[in-house]
Order: structure tokens, then sequence, then C-alpha cells
């Protein structure tokens, strides 16, 4: 962000927690009498020196009010504190990830305050304060920005506001303006609301190309007085697990061939750009993605197939703007897919994970996880 001004940062050894001041601050950790520790007060202890002596930049450079906007001070410095945990040693166990701020989050929410609420006003100061805008924050470099123009517009806030007194509504408008992305869907649900993010496939639907009239298509042309066979040749699809389906229906034929009812469902689906890189497609997948919960996020997919390869596909959160209940997407592939997961990473705070996969996997309670592991021992 900025280089350290002054001659000195103090790390004193105290007894109990952490608390900070500029160019001091006060941390837990001692071995016990025989010199050992154990691996829990050695996390603790890296952890509190990283996130007290940080705070010599948030708020003691970037002087924002504490007692007002907590989060403005304890948020960042906890976020900045998550990537300096990851880059001191890689698989740190930070607190801050958004898997860790999904109970929290998918709790009651009569105890559940906006990150926008006066610090003395919160139920649960570590999570709303330190936590929730930490992984929030994280998503918006991981999944929305990206880590070169999150850091700019990070940066430039930093540098924008050391030695003066930002709101948030300062940071907000900063990091749009660094980034030139419009954020207000993210500041305005993470930031604003108690809402949570689930997302789901509801659906999926496998198609293969046939140049033999379906019975939809024929049912179809019947309905606009039509025959059907002066429009052929023509492709269609046809789900290879209807009881319509047989093998004599396969084709091989390139759908980019002049078949029109084809082309023109292309065109609907496709932008001119992806139509040009289909090649030797033999499946169509329609995907139905569903979201129940009640923030906008983008979708992360992960598509595995027969062969035991993997891909994954990524939209932005602003393919829901036209409809913020589901979205269709088609996807055509010459491989045929096994698997398809949502944010398989567990990077964008999902509190269902039951949804997030096709076929559906039933992920264990915590009561059966409790049970597994009372087994193992």
């Amino acid at each position: 962000m900025f280089d350290y001004p002054y001659h000195k940062a103090i790390s004193v050894n105290a007894k109990q927690q952490g608390m900070e001041y500029p160019m001091i601050c006060f941390n837990f950790g001692r071995p016990k009498a025989d010199g050992t520790y154990s691996q829990r007060t050695r996390n603790g202890v890296i952890g509190v020196i990283i996130h007290e002596v940080g705070h010599n930049w948030f708020p003691m450079i970037v002087n924002s009010d504490e007692r007002q906007w907590g989060w403005m001070d304890e948020g960042l410095n906890t976020f900045a504190q998550l990537l300096t945990e990851q880059n001191f040693e890689s698989g740190f166990p930070s607190r801050a990830f958004p898997s860790n701020v999904v109970n929290y989050m998918d709790g009651d929410q009569s105890k559940i305050s906006p990150i926008m609420t006066a610090h003395d006003y919160v139920f649960n100061s570590g999570q709303n304060a330190y936590a929730k805008p930490a992984a929030g924050l994280y998503m918006l470099r991981e999944v929305i920005l990206g880590h070169e123009l999150f850091d700019k517009a990070f940066k430039t806030y930093a540098n924008r506001w050391k030695f003066k007194h930002p709101t948030p509504a300062d940071f907000f408008r900063t990091m749009e303006d660094a980034s030139g992305t419009d954020l207000d869907w993210f500041w305005r649900g993470w930031f604003y609301t108690t809402e949570n993010n689930d997302i789901g496939i509801k659906d999926v639907r496998k198609y293969v190309i046939t140049d033999k009239p379906t019975s939809r298509a024929k049912g179809m042309f019947q309905g606009f007085g039509a025959d059907i066979n002066d429009y052929l040749p023509a492709l269609f699809l046809v789900n290879p697990d209807s009881d319509e389906y047989t093998p004599e229906m396969a084709n091989n034929t390139d759908p980019m061939n002049d078949f029109k009812f084809m082309k023109d469902y292309l065109n609907e689906n496709y932008s001119s750009q992806e139509i040009k890189e289909l090649k030797n497609t033999k499946y169509f997948y329609e995907i139905i993605f569903e979201k129940p919960g009640g923030l906008v996020m983008p979708i992360i997919a992960e598509f595995i197939y027969k062969d035991g390869s993997k891909e994954e596909k990524y939209f932005p959160a602003e393919i829901w703007r036209f409809n913020d209940k589901e979205i269709k997407k088609l996807f055509a592939t010459d491989k045929e897919i096994k698997e398809i997961n949502i944010d398989p990473n567990k990077i964008t705070a999902d509190v269902n994970l039951n949804n997030n996969s096709w076929p559906k996997k039933k992920e264990d309670t915590k009561f059966d996880q409790f049970k597994k592991k009372s087994v193992d021992h």
C-alpha cells in the first residue's frame, strides 16, 4: 500500500489478547514454563502480531472513525492480515476466509446487523466488523475484480486517504474510481443488508444433435399448420436419455453447416465469437441456475467431464440483471459432462451447498460429521 513512514513499530509481549496504538502494540502469547508451546498458541501469536502491527496502517495512518465505522479499520486490517498470513505461510489457518462467515450469515437474522451499522450497536463485533468485511474484500479481489485491478484500487485508496479521515463513501468511491468498475451491487448487498448468498443448479438438460425430426419439432410444425418435410434438411436437439432417442438418431454433422433451425438456436444463445469457436460439437447442455439467496454474486461453475478433465467457467454478477431468481445458459461441448459444481473452492460464502452440484450431492450435517469423527476415534 505504502511504505511505513515512521522510525519504529514495537510489539510488546503482554499477557492477554492484543491492543494497538501508534507505533506500539501489546500482544499475547508465551511458551510454557518448559519452553514448549502448542500449535494453536504459535498460530495465535503470529496472527495477533500481524494484526496489531497492521493497525499502524489502518487506522493510525489511514485514519477512519473506528468508533462509528469499526469495520473501516478492523475489517480492512483483517483483510490485510489474511493476505499477509498466507504470504507468510501457505495454508495458515486464517479466520477471515469467506467459508468462515457462512454460519454467521446464515444464522438468526434478529441477531445480525448490516456492516454499515454504528459499531456500538452490533450484536457480534468479531463477525460484523472483522470477519465479514475482510471476507467480502477477499471475494472482491479473488472473484470479482481480480488481483491486479483490486490491488491497484486498494493501493489508490490507501495513498489517497493516508493522513486524512475517510468515510465509508470515500472507500467505496475510490475503489470504483480506481478500478473503473461499477460495484454498487456489491456494496449494497454485502455492506448494507444482512442477506446471504445461495446459488444453486435447478436443472440440467442434455441434448445431442440429430437430423431426424423429433416429436417436439413435429408438434411445433403441426401447431403452425406447416409440413416439417418442406423445411428439411435441418438439425434438431434430442435428449439421449429420453424414450424417443434411438441410436439411428445420432448425427455427426457439424452444427455450423447451414441448417436453419440449429443456426437460429445458436444465434439466440451464443455471441458471434462463441459461434466461431464451436467445432465438432456433440453435446448441448441447458443449465438453469437459481438464486434462492438475496445476495447477487458471480457464478463459478466447475465442469468435470467423463474423460476426467475439468474446466472452470466464470459468469459475472451482471448475469442476474434481467432475472434475479434464475437464469438459463447453454453450453456446447464435444465431451460428455459427468458432474457440475458451483463454487468448488467455497470462495463466495454460499450458505447452502446442497444445491451446488449436478447430479445432486447431499452434504453431511454437522451432526453427521460429528458421528463420523466419533467412529474414526
